[in-house]
This record gives C-alpha cells, sequence and structure tokens, in this order.
C-alpha cells in the first residue's frame, strides 16, 4: 500500500492517525479545506486528495464524509482497524470504515462502507450497519440490530435487541432505545422517545 492521506485536521483526525500509526501505515499527510492549516500532528496539510491516492475520511460528521467520498478523486482505504479492537468471525467491514481502540463487534456482523465505530464501542451479533453511520465510544447494540444509512449513535446509547433504526437519525448521548425508530428522526431518553423528525 502506498502512503496514505487522512482526510480531515481535527480531533477525529488524531484518532485515525494513531490508529494508523498504531499499524505501522506510512502517512503522506492530511487533507483539509481550511485556509489556515499548512501542518497537522508535524504533517503537510493538502487542499484535495490527488489522484489515485490511497486515504480515509477523518471527519465525525456523516453528511460530510459522504459527500466527500462522492466527490474525491483518491481511492477509499480498505478498513482501518485499531489492534486493539476485537473482531469477530464473519465480520464484514467496508471500504473507508475505521474501528477505533477498544471496540468490540462481535460474529456475523455487517459494518458497511465510511463509517465510524468509535471507542469502546460494542456491536453484538448479527447487526447491520448501512453506510456513513457514527457509531459513538461505549454505544452498546444488542443482537440483530440495523442501523440506517447516515445516522449517528450518540456516546452511550444502548439498542436493544433487534430493533430497526432508519436512515440519517440521531440518537441522543445515553438513550435507550426500545422500539422501531423511523427515518429522519431524533431520539432521547430513557426509554428514547421521538422529539423531532424530519
Amino acid at each position: 500500500m502506498n502512503d496514505i492521506y487522512i482526510y480531515g485536521a481535527s480531533g477525529h483526525g488524531k484518532v485515525v492517525l494513531d490508529i494508523a500509526l498504531n499499524l505501522n501505515l506510512a502517512i503522506a499527510g492530511f487533507v483539509d479545506r481550511n485556509p489556515l492549516l499548512s501542518k497537522f500532528e508535524g504533517y503537510e496539510v493538502i487542499k484535495s486528495v490527488p489522484s489515485k491516492a490511497n486515504y480515509i475520511i477523518a471527519i465525525g460528521d456523516n453528511s460530510i464524509r459522504q459527500k466527500i467520498a462522492q466527490t474525491s478523486s483518491g481511492d477509499l482505504l480498505p478498513a482501518l482497524i485499531h489492534k486493539h479492537a476485537i473482531i469477530g468471525g464473519n465480520v464484514l467491514l467496508g471500504q473507508g470504515t475505521m474501528v477505533a481502540a477498544g471496540a468490540i463487534i462481535n460474529p456475523s456482523v455487517i459494518v458497511k462502507s465510511n463509517c465510524i465505530i468509535n471507542t469502546a464501542a460494542v456491536i453484538e451479533h448479527d447487526c447491520v450497519i448501512e453506510d456513513f453511520v457514527h457509531i459513538s465510544p461505549n454505544v452498546t447494540l444488542c443482537g440483530s440490530v440495523i442501523v440506517g444509512k447516515g445516522t449517528h449513535v450518540g456516546a452511550g446509547a444502548v439498542i436493544i435487541p433487534g430493533v430497526k433504526i432508519g436512515d440519517w437519525c440521531t440518537i441522543g448521548a445515553g438513550t435507550v432505545v426500545i422500539k422501531d425508530i423511523p427515518n429522519g428522526a431524533t431520539v432521547v431518553g430513557n426509554p428514547g422517545r421521538i422529539i423531532k423528525s424530519i
């Protein structure tokens, strides 16, 4: 693999850099459109991904991550997995997905492209996570949960077994989801209740 670029010179970029360095990957630099940035964490910052360069998107906002993936001319990396994550058997991880330290993904899980499985998240057996999802630190997805495209599950949330969460939802930090959630809903509380729908 050629040297890689990390798209996003901010806090999440530091997390992705840590994963890449733990895997002994060579870092070419960062990509960020902020005109004030020329260096980040000691690496050069450029404004766009060079054609055919290997890169991973290190931006927590799901809609921005989707836009970059659809418009960049580079080649997305395969999934980037911290060496202190635990990945069970028969797990499928899509391109551009990152798995942070302490995360546990148990058997027969599908995580599609450009997802974030953040620090110490637990994804139990037979879950399906669609493209551009962000699973925040310390989230627990119990068995057979489906998380729709573009959804953000906030830190410490718990989703009980068999629940289906729609596309582009926001699940608040600490929320306990006990029933299916429609597309575009914002859910908070214990038990989770919908406070906004798009």
